[in-house]
């Protein structure tokens, strides 16, 4: 199985996943209330995707959050993977 890419993705993910349990909703019920791919979303919540600004808008608001809730604290490792 892939690893995060970083501890802030794992985080993210982290974030992401409990929230939506929070909610009572199902990976494909988040993306589709998003509009992103149900995989997409899997792989936030693994931490396996760096996610644009405008995908990071589109979670907070499907979660019903601040986006700024989901990164507080978080930050960039010292050099990424190449995507």
């Amino acid at each position: 199985m892939a690893r995060p890419l970083s501890p802030a993705t794992a985080l993210f993910g982290e974030r992401v996943r409990s929230r939506r349990q929070q909610l009572g909703l199902s990976q494909e019920a988040l993306a589709d209330r998003c509009g992103v791919h149900w995989t997409f979303l899997g792989q936030v919540e693994r931490g396996q995707r760096n996610i644009s600004l405008h995908n990071l808008l589109k979670l907070a608001a499907g979660l019903g959050t601040d986006p700024g809730e989901l990164v507080q604290g978080l930050s960039a490792p010292e050099s990424l993977p190449h995507e």
